[in-house]
């Protein structure tokens, strides 16, 4: 005989445990259905660990939306909760004067999101700022920030705890089916189960499709295509020459790889970005001497053998090659007729920045 319970959130990544964070404190019952063995091991723990300030999102977008909403809310929740973070700045970066229009492009758009904090840099401001980096221009954007991923998790999970939630390690959710006006979810692992659920918040990321296409019940035209997409992170060895992010104007002849710098000091270059089939974490080395090409561009005294392999990192995708990079797709019950259901698809960056805001327009769709 299945259980009953009131919310399952699927997926203990930093959406879901901001989902299940805002449903505990609202008085609901929770549980948090993790797959792994530990939470948050996927793209949440694979990132770039950056606050980001929601300067290139299309207009109107949820992305534009929710990372500006979720920023201001991000910083106050680290300062309130004492999540490691540092509000370090980013520099974006025009290498020739042919880009020095694509940041008055962002500039443009940045504004439009209500971004108005950006500063313009001439070549000998930036160079004053960042001795390091050359470049024909660019504008520096105060709001960007690093974070410590890991402990905003944990914060988020432990404010979900003391709200009552449960966090159910190693159970993927099989399958489930509409019953009812309630969803009924079957959990694998070491002890299977049946749970009917008055409502289901599907934030599992990587696997959020087909879990979307388990369940039965959920139209299969409302759930998007699959696509992955890898990330390859060096780091830098040596002491750090740079003070902020750098980030290059997008080029489509050359990987426009990013400078970050985590709150150790460790200055990390990446991600690039291919397609690839599958879940597969392995690095490959043969990217590295477009790695060196593409920050030579910005940094030219990199030197020879001062990259080292890091780690790679997938983005859920819900695109494939050439079509345009979509927004993030949020379904309650009004796009896809499941009452209680709502299901999270292609969540990717700036999905940690926006995490708190993404939690409050979820729970708006289940009122």
């Amino acid at each position: 005989m299945a259980e009953t319970i009131d919310c399952a959130v699927i997926g203990a990544g930093v959406v879901g445990l901001a989902i299940a964070r805002k449903l505990a404190m609202s008085g609901r019952e929770v549980v948090i259905l993790e797959a792994e063995e530990a939470f948050g091991t996927h793209t949440s723990s694979r990132n770039s660990e950056v606050i980001h300030a929601g300067i290139y999102y299309s207009t109107g977008s949820l992305k534009a939306r929710l990372c500006v909403a979720g920023k201001k809310a991000l910083y106050q929740y680290c300062a309130d909760h004492n999540v490691d973070h540092k509000r370090i700045g980013k520099i974006i970066v025009a290498t020739d004067h042919d880009q020095i229009a694509g940041l008055d492009k962002y500039r443009k758009q940045a504004e439009i999101n209500g971004v108005s904090d950006l500063r313009p840099l001439s070549a000998g401001e930036l160079a004053g700022l960042e001795p390091a980096v050359r470049g024909a221009a660019g504008f520096l954007s105060p709001s960007t920030g690093i974070i410590d991923s890991h402990g905003l998790m944990l914060a988020y999970l432990g404010d979900a705890g003391q709200h009552g939630a449960a966090l159910a390690l190693a159970s993927p959710v099989i399958s489930g089916a509409v019953r009812d006006e309630r969803i009924l979810l079957n959990v694998g692992g070491g002890e299977s189960m049946s749970v009917v659920c008055n409502a289901v918040i599907n934030a599992a990321g990587l696997h959020a499709q087909a879990i979307g296409r388990s369940i039965e019940g959920v139209p299969a035209q409302t759930v998007p295509p699959t696509f992955y997409a890898v990330g390859h992170y060096y780091t830098l060895a040596g002491a750090a020459p740079f003070n902020r992010l750098i980030y290059p104007v997008a080029r489509q002849d050359w990987l426009g790889v990013h400078v970050t710098i985590d709150l150790g000091g460790q200055v990390k270059f990446g991600p690039d970005f291919s397609w690839i089939d599958s879940i597969d974490y392995r690095f490959d080395e043969s990217r590295t001497q477009a790695f060196y090409e593409s920050i030579r561009r910005y940094y030219p005294d990199l030197q020879d053998g001062a990259l080292q392999p890091g780690y790679t990192g997938i983005r859920p995708k819900i695109h494939g090659p050439g079509s345009p990079a979509p927004d993030f797709v949020i379904q309650g019950p009004r796009d896809h007729g499941v009452a209680g259901l709502v299901n999270l698809y292609g969540i990717e960056s700036p999905g940690l920045t926006a995490s708190l805001a993404i939690a409050d327009y979820v729970a708006a769709l289940l009122i």
